[in-house]
């Protein structure tokens, strides 16, 4: 008879506390969730949550943390791009990525109002995107789908991460009402994938256009 399996030792009550205010900011956004809430839902009492975590900007800051680490980790991957497919799945899982802590972009020019710490670390955040992007360009030009000059890279990689770092919240303004929510996320990250990429179509290769349409399908015209 085979020996039961050891049972699971219980997460840490910090990385509860953590998981439920990231559900709690990715909801509700981050302003109209307060403390008080955030102990309620966790069925804890607010001095146990003090105790983990004395103020709100360090929840804040604890879960920026964690974007931090994985985002370093998913920008390595920008160095393997060689193909239109291969772009449109890093910038597919980078939206992915940014969906799972949307509360940071969908009130992102509060947060830094608020929070000096974190305005600092984002403008890391904003310079490691901006690498990132030039990697896939030039990935994307050994790979002979597209022809761009160093004169033109430049403003192209910009904007690239401006609609990465603010297509959020231009579909909150779209559909202030759905746009978050769940059921809506798979359209909204694959439109900000297709959006990120058409800023290349001046410079893709005939081929790499047309596959790229291809993938994007629907979202083209969204």
């Amino acid at each position: 008879m085979p020996s039961p399996k050891p049972a699971k030792p219980p997460r840490r009550t910090a990385e509860r506390i953590l998981d439920v205010t990231l559900g709690l900011f990715n909801r509700f956004g981050e302003p109209n969730v307060s403390t008080t809430l955030i102990s309620a839902e966790l069925n804890i009492s607010p001095g146990n949550l003090y105790y983990h975590y004395p103020a709100k900007d360090e929840l804040i800051n604890a879960l920026f943390a964690r974007y931090q680490k994985a985002l370093a980790e998913l920008l390595r991957a920008a160095d393997d791009v060689r193909h239109v497919e291969d772009a449109w799945l890093f910038f597919h899982m980078l939206f992915e990525l940014i969906w799972q802590y949307r509360f940071l972009y969908r009130d992102l020019n509060d947060l830094l109002s608020k929070n000096r710490r974190l305005e600092t670390q984002f403008q890391g955040v904003l310079k490691d995107k901006g690498r990132a992007v030039r990697a896939v360009l030039d990935g994307l030009a050994r790979g002979s789908a597209v022809r761009i000059g160093a004169r033109e890279a430049e403003p192209v990689a910009t904007a690239m991460v401006v609609v990465l770092t603010y297509w959020l919240s231009y579909e909150y303004v779209r559909d202030p009402r759905h746009a978050l929510e769940p059921d809506a996320a798979g359209a909204a990250l694959a439109r900000g994938a297709y959006h990120v990429l058409s800023l290349l179509a001046p410079y893709l290769e005939p081929a790499a256009a047309e596959h790229l349409h291809t993938l994007a399908g629907p979202y083209r015209t969204s």
